[in-house]
């Protein structure tokens, strides 16, 4: 059995595939992409990575928002990828603000360079504190 770490980091796969896919305009299927890297059956991760499709346009949206002088696009899609797990688990799941933000920053920490570890660090800080002064 994986921790949600190894969770993560699974998640991160698949959506990097997913979104090299959408880039060339083929068609997919998810279930069949999660299947590639998780043998077992894991509502987390088809859970996380459905939800993330279903509002990829609003994380987006928010990531450009708090991205100084970037969009989204402009990313690598794995950062895009980490950047996007972590706007989600901050607005659509009941994951602690600290373990989400913290958890794309390990991520980050593995497959990119400081550089844009930092950089989303800023913008699911900033997105924390923005949402929280909200409600």
């Amino acid at each position: 059995m994986k921790n949600r770490s190894e969770l993560r980091e699974i998640i991160m796969k698949c959506l990097y595939q997913i979104f090299v896919i959408k880039n060339t305009n083929l068609e997919y299927n998810v279930t069949e992409i999660i299947h590639e890297q998780l043998e077992v059956e894991n509502e987390f991760v088809s859970t996380t990575i459905n939800g993330i499709i279903e509002h990829l346009d609003e994380i987006k949206t928010l990531a450009d928002k708090y991205l100084v002088d970037w969009k989204i696009e402009r990313l690598n899609l794995v950062d895009q990828s980490i950047l996007c797990i972590g706007i989600y688990e901050l607005n659509y799941t009941d994951t602690p603000s600290i373990v989400a933000i913290n958890e794309a920053i390990e991520l980050s920490k593995k497959y990119s360079d400081e550089a844009v570890t930092k950089m989303i660090n800023g913008v699911l800080d900033n997105i924390y504190h923005s949402e929280e002064n909200h409600e």
